[in-house]
């Protein structure tokens, strides 16, 4: 929706009123909505001349309904907006643009992507909402002294994870100044089966207008000097991929991934019958763990697979062995069948998982997605021997004060302000990790840490007929666990100096406050 410069928001009983449906201006792709919009505006016009005939005196007539012909039919990505209205005759930009994802788009809508950010743009794999705010500023953007103020309902992805270092930064280089936001809030929908949708707004305008920005979040108002594109009152700050681990952080990565279509896993019954029916194998079957095994596996593995990264001299008896050999031969046409290079190399060894990133010490297992509804993410402790898959984040040679910090409320803040989303679940991954501030610790504190570590796994270790998905669930969290959660997070906030009762927003200022002046070699 377009409003035309000579529209007013007051009312004076000694004047006309301005505001009138020739002020308005639409596009909507779908013809029925079309239809749908005009009527409702001419509904809201006989509405509005109800309400005033009584402050200004008029009997004005808004018959016959042929006066709303500013709402056009089209794709807006591709129209020319000028030709609709010169934007020096603009005061308003506002509207709900569809929300759709990368892998979900269209082949015309990955065409407008194209047309709008050029082909191999970082922004092309961010959502199609941000179509309409690059759009937006390219409409204005020969119009200097513009005042246009613009508000979009939008996913909350756009103010997550590496939307904000690639999208905003050039939208604030350009000049972008947003003016207020509305932080994540669910958005549902009454036909049957749709998901609800975690949005956010953001009204922004193409210069400074307001010195006061508002910041709405929940039922509480904020009032500030700014508000960067994280939707925190903070000065921008742009958070993006580490090339490498810094050098107070311990190694994270993604678990290894099979690329096998199934044939290296096995059942609890499949590993047990093989191992009986071909002991050369038993040392070669590994427990495996994935983000659903992690969460859901009780104190037995669900699921196995076949390890022979250290197979040794007898690699060439296992491959002819007429039990594997079709095994082998069906992963060595998949992977060939790829168009991924790495992937075609790795069909010369199909008896190895396509990477291996197993550590050879315990480990971290963080999932790489967890529900928005866990107070805190379920993080935890593994053999080595048990083979990672790649739903998982990995951490080597992790310590109690690792875990302590990671299963912090503090960290997860950071979390949720930083990572991407997969539709409301977050993305956890290295980047979260890596640029996470680390505090200085003494060595009390270290110590105070583990004992804080322990009494954490300690109490899960109290509820055996749980799993961590179930013992993470906001509403059903064991008191002992959550007691031992709640003692942790303290150590962490007197860590980073902040008191027992310090807010999301009282964390990430201090720790957008620690990004920016630490050393980032």
């Amino acid at each position: 929706m377009i409003v035309g410069s000579n529209s007013t928001l007051n009312l004076d009983a000694d004047i006309k009123v301005k505001i009138k449906i020739q002020n308005f201006y639409g596009i909507e792709i779908n013809d029925f909505a079309v239809s749908v919009a005009r009527t409702a505006m001419w509904i809201a016009e006989s509405q509005m001349w109800a309400e005033s005939q009584n402050i200004i005196y008029s009997r004005d007539d808004f018959l016959p309904l042929d006066s709303n012909d500013s709402i056009f039919e089209g794709n807006a990505l591709r129209m020319d907006w000028s030709e609709i209205v010169e934007p020096y005759d603009v005061n308003y930009i506002m509207g709900n643009p569809p929300f759709v994802g990368q892998s979900y788009r269209s082949n015309e809508q990955k065409q407008d992507m194209i047309d709008i950010f050029g082909k191999g743009s970082r922004e092309t794999k961010q959502d199609y909402v941000i179509c309409w705010y690059k759009k937006s500023l390219d409409y204005v953007s020969d119009y200097k002294n513009s005042s246009v103020k613009c508000a979009f309902v939008s996913t909350n992805s756009i103010c997550q994870g590496e939307c904000v270092p690639t999208f905003w930064k050039d939208m604030i280089n350009a000049g972008v100044e947003i003016q207020f936001a509305r932080r994540t809030f669910i958005w549902t929908n009454e036909a049957k089966n749709k998901a609800a949708v975690h949005c956010v707004i953001v009204g922004y305008s193409f210069h400074k207008i307001n010195n006061i920005k508002e910041l709405y979040d929940g039922g509480k108002l904020t009032k500030c000097d700014h508000i960067n594109p994280y939707l925190v009152p903070e000065e921008d700050i742009w958070i993006s991929s580490r090339p490498k681990r810094p050098k107070d952080k311990s190694k994270m990565t993604t678990g290894s991934p099979a690329t096998d279509d199934g044939q290296l896993f096995l059942s609890p019954e499949e590993a047990k019958t093989m191992s009986k029916e071909y002991p050369i194998l038993s040392k070669y079957i590994r427990p495996f763990i994935g983000a659903h095994e992690f969460l859901h596996d009780l104190n037995e593995r669900t699921r196995y697979c076949l390890w022979f990264a250290d197979v040794g001299d007898e690699l060439p008896k296992i491959i002819k062995a007429d039990h594997m050999k079709d095994r082998f031969q069906h992963i060595k046409e998949k992977r060939l069948s790829s168009s991924a290079s790495r992937i075609k190399k790795a069909a010369e060894t199909p008896w190895l998982f396509a990477q291996n990133r197993q550590p050879d010490t315990e480990y971290l297992v963080i999932p790489r997605h967890s529900s928005e509804n866990r107070e805190y993410i379920p993080i935890g402790f593994m053999d080595p021997k048990t083979i990672a898959g790649d739903a998982t984040t990995i951490v080597y040679d992790a310590t109690l004060e690792d875990f302590a910090i990671l299963e912090s409320s503090l960290h997860v803040a950071w979390m949720k302000t930083v990572a991407g989303r997969l539709k409301s679940d977050y993305r956890y991954s290295s980047s979260v990790y890596y640029n996470f501030p680390m505090p200085k610790l003494t060595n009390e504190l270290k110590e105070k840490l583990e004992k804080s570590a322990e009494g954490i796994l300690n109490a899960r270790a109290n509820h055996p007929s749980l799993s961590l998905a179930d013992m993470y669930k906001e509403l059903l969290m064991p008191s002992d666990l959550r007691d031992a959660h709640r003692k942790n997070d303290k150590l962490i906030l007197q860590a980073y100096g902040l008191n027992k009762d310090a807010t999301d927003q009282d964390i990430l200022k201090v720790l957008f406050k620690m990004y920016n002046n630490k050393d980032n070699d």
